[in-house]
């Protein structure tokens, strides 16, 4: 029976209204969470960039240019999902670019030495997992700052390179030279490898991200650590795994880019880490941490590359692509701390 009110009045059903009111804030929550996310925005930016190019510019809109800028954009693209568990925890990693180039003389020194392709690959990718092991142990469990670890990272990763390699470009693989470049370079069905697989370990990552526990972690890490601690996130290892995270997706990234040119030098990745960064805030990942997504990396990551390739089809100084890149990331954060007041 309905109830009545104190003047006589039907009372309406409680129970309908409930429901009718959940209903309507969950439609309504989904359509202000896309509005409000930057990854939409940054999406939108993309299309009308790339629909305002291809007027200008016919040669933009081929096939070849298409093949050509997604592959450039995926090796940023994959060490940004790296970059983006590191982010989220509220750190920074600024050793990916010279882990890159650490990883890919490792890989051309064990091709030369006469090793197959798969020993070598996997010498590349342990490199880049010791690499961000330390730096995730050195962060977590001694406490010092991810901006200096990372840093002096990159001073030492790039050192070793250097020397691993004997300061030469390492272009004689050996005689399984042919098998890696066939595993590793190349496309598959008229798609860059490359491609495909930034594609593969963006839905991982997203998955990951979204519906494990140690996605649920790394945010709860970035939202406040202390809180996590005192409900049990094993805080350390966690933070320890996403650095390490952070040096793998840098090594794969070394290995498509090695099979795709040719060659290892130890100046490969230089000035990277500012792209990769450049390419997770761009795509809504906040430095302050607690915020961040795979799809984001990538898009942000396809947002540099179709500038930079714009800029260099309209005739653009190739050296003021650094002051475009600079400028988006000043833009992202301040769109970041706009839509952070609007929350407030």
């Amino acid at each position: 029976m309905p109830e009545m009110t104190a003047t006589g009045e039907q009372r309406p059903d409680l129970g309908d209204v409930r429901i009718q009111d959940v209903t309507s804030i969950k439609e309504q929550t989904a359509f202000q969470r896309l509005i409000a996310s930057q990854a939409f925005w940054v999406t939108v930016a993309l299309l009308l960039i790339v629909v305002v190019i291809a007027m200008r510019e016919p040669a933009f809109a081929t096939a070849e240019n298409f093949y050509n800028t997604t592959r450039n954009f995926a090796f940023i693209g994959i060490m940004a999902l790296g970059m983006v568990a590191v982010i989220i925890t509220g750190g920074i990693d600024l050793s990916v670019g010279s882990i890159m180039g650490v990883a890919g003389v490792a890989l051309g020194i064990t091709l030369e030495a006469g090793f197959g392709a798969p020993e070598a690959v996997i010498v590349a990718l342990l490199v880049g997992i010791l690499a961000g092991g330390i730096n995730g142990v050195l962060i977590a469990y001694a406490g010092l700052s991810s901006f200096v670890v990372t840093l002096g990272m990159m001073s030492i990763a790039r050192s070793a390179a250097i020397v691993l390699s004997g300061n030469r470009m390492i272009y004689e693989f050996g005689p399984h030279g042919p098998d890696f470049k066939a595993f590793a370079g190349g496309d598959l069905f008229g798609v860059s490898k490359p491609l495909i697989t930034m594609v593969v370990l963006a839905v991982i990552v997203g998955v990951v991200l979204k519906f494990t526990t140690w996605g649920r972690h790394l945010y709860a890490i970035g939202g406040n650590e202390h809180a996590a601690r005192l409900t049990g996130v094993p805080v350390d290892r966690v933070k320890t795994q996403a650095y390490m995270l952070s040096g793998v997706t840098a090594a794969i990234a070394a290995v498509l880019y090695i099979g795709w040119q040719g060659s290892a030098i130890n100046s490969l990745g230089a000035t990277y880490e500012l792209r990769v960064i450049a390419s997770t805030v761009i795509g809504g990942a906040n430095l302050m941490g607690g915020e961040g997504g795979a799809y984001g990396a990538v898009v942000g990551a396809a947002l540099l590359e179709v500038i930079r390739n714009g800029l260099l089809m309209e005739g653009i100084d190739s050296n003021w692509q650094g002051a475009f890149v600079g400028v988006f990331i000043i833009l992202a954060v301040l769109l970041e701390k706009i839509r952070g007041r609007r929350r407030a």
